[in-house]
């Protein structure tokens, strides 16, 4: 059975939780654009704890779909990594960046969804 977009964003997102990501939310892009289904938008409080969680992300997300990002931007020094999922683009930021970028913002036609990450699954 093939994993679902959603499916991928929701590992990820618990990935990133597990490591003290803040702020985590999922924007539905369905509809709105041709370039992915969901944008994973979370926070990281600095550049250590950054590239932790997007190892943790790629981790995860391979070992429970068998998938890896197609691509990935940012890294080392970086106050922002994207990861693409084709279907999911994951953005981890320091806080400094999010503020400035506000995804949330600039998507603001696009609905939150809920995750309910439980940290004992």
């Amino acid at each position: 059975m093939a994993t679902t977009p959603f499916e991928i964003a929701r590992i990820a997102a618990k990935a990133a939780s597990g490591k003290k990501a803040t702020d985590i939310t999922l924007l539905d892009l369905r509809g709105l654009s041709d370039v992915c289904d969901y944008f994973l938008i979370c926070t990281a409080a600095n550049a250590r704890m950054l590239s932790s969680v997007v190892d943790e992300i790629e981790e995860k997300v391979k070992k429970n779909t068998g998938i890896g990002p197609l691509s990935h931007e940012g890294r080392a020094g970086s106050s922002w990594v994207l990861l693409d999922y084709a279907s999911v683009v994951v953005h981890v930021f320091l806080p400094e960046t999010r503020d400035y970028y506000r995804l949330e913002r600039l998507w603001g036609d696009a609905p939150q969804v809920e995750l309910e990450i439980e940290e004992d699954e």
